[in-house]
């Protein structure tokens, strides 16, 4: 069994940084997937790629893939940029601003 080992990143549809602070241990599929002639559908019979393991720590999730002779391929985990201003939107209309407020 093959799988990755990986630090989430967070949701497109968030702004906070909520359960991506963990590590995920994914399984790599076995077999490709295959339309069903019928329906259309596609599937596979590789039924260790619906299995996501959340672990707390990247050495969690390294000894728990070592304890069970899983193969894993380790992604470095991204840094987010700070993007955070100084000031907030009631600084827009502070009587001390250097500049003049226009729309």
């Amino acid at each position: 069994m093959r799988a990755r080992i990986y630090q989430p990143a967070r949701n497109a549809m968030q702004s906070g940084m909520a359960r991506s602070h963990g590590w995920v241990l994914e399984f790599l599929p076995a077999e490709r997937r295959e339309i069903d002639p019928l329906m259309g559908w596609t599937g596979s019979g590789d039924t260790q790629r619906q299995v996501h393991l959340r672990f707390a720590t990247r050495q969690e999730a390294e000894d728990y893939a070592r304890d069970n002779g899983i193969e894993v391929a380790i992604s470095a985990a991204h840094q987010r940029k700070p993007n955070v201003r100084p000031g907030g939107y009631g600084d827009n209309f502070a009587t001390n601003r250097r500049t003049v407020w226009t729309h």
